[in-house]
């Protein structure tokens, strides 16, 4: 379980890398945030930047999760790590549904892996 864990921290890691770049102003805005802003303004490069400790806590959840660490209640991760398979589920049905083409072809896809690795990880 722990090669799930590693696989879900990889895959957030470069969905972080994405982030940091759409929050430095990278023009990719249209595979993200709905797609409406090749260049995300201020308030959604503040949100991109949060993202990325939204992205580290998921990480060491499941890492606590699968058992590679043991930092936190056993319950309490239990618990965290459903939110998480509901969050990453509610974000690919959200990027399924976003107006951006290149979000639903792109970020949606790459959400709902991410999603099925948390409830991999959840059913543990």
């Amino acid at each position: 379980m722990t090669a799930v864990a590693a696989v879900l921290t990889s895959m957030l890691a470069i969905l972080s890398v994405f982030q940091i770049a759409l929050a430095c102003g990278a023009p990719l805005g249209r595979f993200a945030w709905g797609g409406a802003h090749t260049t995300l303004p201020l308030g959604l490069r503040f949100a991109a930047a949060s993202a990325v400790l939204r992205y580290l806590f998921i990480g060491f959840i499941a890492f606590d999760r699968a058992g590679a660490i043991a930092v936190l209640p056993r319950e309490f991760s239990f618990w965290v790590m459903w939110l998480i398979v509901a969050h990453l589920g509610f974000s690919a049905i959200l990027s399924l549904l976003s107006a951006s083409r290149h979000e639903r072809m792109t970020l949606a896809p790459y959400t709902l892996v991410m999603g099925l690795l948390s409830l991999l990880i959840a059913l543990r």
